[in-house]
């Protein structure tokens, strides 16, 4: 019996040293945030841009394909018009930093540091890990009554990134049942299917007290596509699997309580008896659209929908939403975005920005979800990773946009997905595999 060789584990963490950068980035969003600004995470993102910048100028090769380049680059000319329409040159500028950070310069940096699938594979399971971290968190928070404040108690869970940030720990836990899921429908040993498989379980207790209902709605529509494109006899099973855990879980533990249950009915509710926060997600979001009706080509500018929001919202809209719990004394949090990523583009943006925005995400989209068809099986829980995270930032971005310290965590998912969909390393992986080299890697990745 022939035997694969093993790496030393100096030369197997050297292996992964490329990604590595990647994956502190995404273990950063599990500490607290020091303050307004811009946190750890965002700091050592464009730490990682600047040393992608050293690296190309020393290797002297060229930083992304030409398809590449074309896909990311697309919403720089929309940016760079809204940016002169700010209200002012400081606003117009962090306006378009942030929107080039998370939507160009972190995922063009996962492009130039992933070398294979072993090195996506991790930066998936750093994922997963934050994800375990803060729904831990969150649970905690839930039962012990020290959350964010929702209908007068404090329950809300929302990890560490506190009350003002109450999307936070849903995207991150969202995210992470993505990625669990992906990596349990793949090929990738046993054990390993097995524990993803159990994270994207366990992960959805967090997301349900997290009282999002549109990291809800996001997440059940991608994992079904995501069992779907794994096979429909495989989708059933663990259709039946997962409502055989929900039997469980609020049948015979009872973890379904009358305010989850309130929480879902409302998602049915949105017409006939809305809440206070679907009214003012409905005013805002009508808001955004009498501005891009006053600009419709170039929007009002990066950073002015809290200047022209009044002038558009009827009497409906409240002063702000009530912030309290989870270290935060009762205080107004004013409503600064519509709550729709679509809308605050195209209000502030116009058609021109929104459409080389959202132009580059279906681009991103098409190309991942045909890159499977010229590749073997073998990389089936990397193309679900792939497309499955940006499928759940398009249906997510319907109720939310970009803000808080989380959103770098959109960076570094979308550079996934171009990864997979638009670097011809993610197909030279198979050809790599038959050779002895290929084997150690792939051995010391498992």
């Amino acid at each position: 019996m022939s035997h694969v060789p093993v790496l030393p584990l100096p030369r197997a963490a050297a292996r992964f040293a490329p990604v590595l950068p990647l994956v502190a980035v995404v273990a950063l969003l599990g500490l607290p945030p020091t303050g307004d600004g811009a946190g750890a995470a965002d700091v050592v993102s464009a730490l990682v841009v600047g040393y992608c910048v050293i690296l190309l100028l020393r290797q002297r090769r060229r930083p992304l394909s030409r398809r590449a380049a074309v896909v990311l680059g697309l919403p720089v000319a929309g940016l760079a018009v809204a940016a002169m329409g700010a209200a002012s040159p400081a606003a117009g500028l962090g306006g378009m930093a942030r929107y080039l950070q998370v939507f160009v310069l972190v995922p063009a940096a996962v492009l130039v540091l992933l070398r294979g699938r072993a090195d996506l594979r991790l930066l998936a399971w750093s994922f997963v890990g934050l994800a375990v971290w803060q729904g831990a968190v969150g649970v905690h928070q839930y039962v012990t009554g020290t959350g964010a404040s929702y209908q007068g108690e404090t329950v809300r869970a929302v990890g560490t990134f506190g009350a003002q940030d109450v999307m936070g720990m849903a995207t991150a836990v969202a995210l992470g049942v993505v990625c669990a899921t992906g990596l349990a429908l793949g090929r990738t040993p046993l054990w390993q299917r097995a524990s993803a498989a159990g994270c994207a379980v366990v992960l959805l207790v967090p997301l349900a007290v997290s009282f999002s209902r549109g990291a809800w709605i996001a997440t059940a529509l991608t994992c079904a596509v995501q069992l779907t494109m794994a096979g429909l006899r495989r989708a059933l099973k663990v259709a039946a699997a997962v409502a055989a855990a929900g039997v469980i879980l609020v049948g015979g533990l009872g973890v379904g309580t009358a305010m989850l249950q309130e929480r879902i009915d409302s998602i049915t509710q949105v017409a006939d008896a809305p809440d206070q926060s679907v009214t003012d997600r409905y005013t805002l979001w009508a808001s955004a659209v009498g501005m891009w009706r006053e600009q419709p080509l170039t929007g009002v500018g990066l950073k002015n929908f809290p200047e022209y929001r009044d002038g558009h919202a009827t009497l409906a809209l409240s002063s702000g939403s009530d912030i309290e719990g989870a270290g935060e004394t009762f205080h107004k949090q004013a409503l600064l975005s519509p709550h729709s990523m679509y809308l605050l583009v195209l209000s502030e943006q116009g058609l021109l920005g929104f459409c080389s925005l959202v132009g580059s995400w279906l681009a991103l989209l098409v190309c991942a979800v045909r890159a499977p068809a010229r590749r073997d099986g073998s990389g089936l829980d990397c193309a679900l990773i792939a497309c499955g995270l940006l499928l759940w930032q398009l249906v997510d971005y319907v109720y939310g946009d970009i803000g808080g310290p989380s959103t770098v965590l959109t960076g570094v998912a979308l550079g996934l997905t171009a990864w997979w969909g638009l670097t011809e390393r993610a197909s030279a992986d198979t050809a790599r595999r038959d050779t002895l080299p290929g084997r150690v890697e792939e051995a010391v990745a498992r």
